[in-house]
């Protein structure tokens, strides 16, 4: 019998159910995966309930429920100001996966190229991919993994028809400055391209950084598709509740391949949602507030180890360098972790085309309860971390 698609050739599975999986086997830390270790808001679980309970279980429409589309756009105005008509310039998906998913396979043409910052979030690999879509990453480079405008310049072809862009960025913990997103739209303008921008750390950022969506900047409304999702932002990642917003006819095509994909789903969470959005928004006020202080325990625990650790300026990620302590790449440091120290972290090789960029870098969350974290960094302490003497990278 045949084996997979083709499409699937060059794209491994997911490292995140890898290594949680390998956190379950062998009862270490997670401290890899980006999940809380608390819900969200009382309230919003209570709103959910009561849509259980009152009749909300059958098919939402496809394109979101009315409240929620509504409370999504009420959110864009009143944080960036920004007058989104629900009807046709907002759909609801299903987490900002789904969004990722949809946007990339309503908008590009096999053989049209994707410029993505990396390293990239890995399904970003996969639905270019399955779009026929050629992605040609830019390097975020330690040690300030800043966006080098010169190298985005160099990666626009005249086949490039999407810029695919993630701030806060996701592992590198990287907030887009206002002259760096100037910079893409820019570009975009110039070129006449399209941008599709994944936000759902929006409210997650530190240390007064703000975070600016692209399409609040001149001539870039009309040309961006903004996705981002209630997971992060009020920790509720199980529930899958994302949203996709932008001009109509952008926002069109999401919703075009976006019902081929789950057409709806979570119905009775949408109400719940919304709710949030309209009543609980201070919750990830508080929420940034609280990963701020969890940042700074798990990146100076990180950082006593004699690891290099990277602040990061939003998310609930920090990167490590892994060299000084021998390891020929950041995988086989992960991969040995649960046994020796009983902690798993993600590797993020696996998240670069520039193999070189990533070999040694590691991510960590820090979304975590702060006993977890300080239970994990009490294990790695103990531990020894140093590569086997025949292992060791020069």
């Amino acid at each position: 019998m045949a084996g997979h698609a083709q499409r699937l050739d060059g794209i491994p599975p997911t490292i995140f159910s890898e290594m949680s999986a390998l956190a379950v086997r062998t009862g270490a830390i997670n401290l890899g995966q980006g999940f809380p270790d608390a819900d969200g808001p009382a309230s919003v679980v209570e709103a959910a309930v009561s849509a259980l309970r009152n009749g909300r279980n059958q098919y939402a429409p496809g394109i979101g429920v009315r409240e929620l589309r509504e409370a999504i756009a009420r959110h864009q105005h009143r944080h960036y100001g920004l007058d989104l008509d629900p009807d046709t310039e907002v759909v609801v998906t299903t987490g900002a996966t789904e969004g990722i998913a949809a946007a990339l396979l309503g908008l590009v043409d096999p053989g049209d190229e994707v410029v993505v910052l990396e390293p990239y979030y890995d399904s970003y690999l996969a639905m270019i991919a399955f779009a026929g879509g050629v992605r040609r990453p830019v390097t975020l480079r330690a040690p300030d993994y800043r966006l080098d405008v010169a190298a985005l310049q160099a990666a626009v072809t005249d086949r490039t028809r999407v810029i695919l862009l993630n701030s806060p960025h996701n592992p590198t913990g990287t907030v887009l400055r206002p002259e760096e997103l100037q910079a893409i739209a820019d570009l975009a303008i110039e070129h006449d391209l399209v941008v599709v921008t994944d936000e759902v750390y929006e409210h997650l950022v530190f240390d007064g950084h703000r975070h600016v969506p692209l399409c609040t900047l001149p001539g870039m409304f009309e040309r961006t598709v903004t996705l981002s999702s209630a997971g992060k932002s009020f920790s509720f990642t199980g529930w899958k509740v994302g949203w996709a917003t932008g001009p109509a006819d952008l926002v069109g095509a999401v919703l075009a391949a976006k019902q081929w994909l789950s057409f709806t789903s979570g119905s009775p969470l949408q109400p719940a949602i919304a709710h949030a959005l309209d009543h609980e928004w201070r919750a990830y006020e508080e929420l940034a507030a609280d990963l701020q202080l969890r940042r700074d325990l798990l990146c100076s625990g990180l950082a006593a180890l004699d690891l290099d650790v990277r602040i990061p300026e939003g998310t609930y990620f920090a990167l490590t360098d892994v060299r000084a302590l021998g390891w020929p790449d950041g995988r086989a440091f992960c991969l040995a972790l649960p046994e020796r120290a009983g902690v798993v972290a993600i590797p993020t090789q696996g998240f670069h085309d520039d193999q070189e960029a990533g070999r040694h870098l590691v991510r960590w969350a820090f979304c975590k309860d702060a006993a977890v974290t300080t239970e994990g960094l009490e294990r790695l302490a103990r531990a020894d971390l140093r590569a086997p003497p025949g292992s060791r990278s020069g």
